[in-house]
């Protein structure tokens, strides 16, 4: 699974990243997981299974999805998960979205 993160910079996720590849590795699991600033998703289409947003860019889930379309869910990450860099959480997520 491809699975992009995406928010204003794209530094504030760069640590969460780390933590879900890990976290994910530990599981087994070898997916793909890149963050990107929010104006890059346009220029990633094609590349990702789901698009999970910063809640610091939450006001732009409405945009994202109409850029996406079809093409993948698009989601807003828990602030608590977030916050908490609960990479297991945010893996969750991102599985439940893409109905694994």
């Amino acid at each position: 699974m491809n699975i992009m993160l995406a928010c204003a910079q794209g530094l504030s996720t760069s640590l969460l990243v780390e933590k879900m590849k890990k976290c994910a590795a530990d599981e087994g699991k070898n997916y793909k997981i890149w963050a990107v600033d929010q104006a890059a998703i346009e220029g990633e289409l094609g590349n990702f299974d789901v698009v999970l947003l910063g809640p610091q860019v939450q006001h732009i889930r409405k945009r994202v999805a109409a850029i996406v379309g079809d093409a993948a869910p698009v989601a807003v990450i828990k602030p608590t998960d977030y916050g908490r860099m609960n990479a297991a959480g945010i893996l969750r997520q991102a599985e439940e979205l893409c109905g694994k």
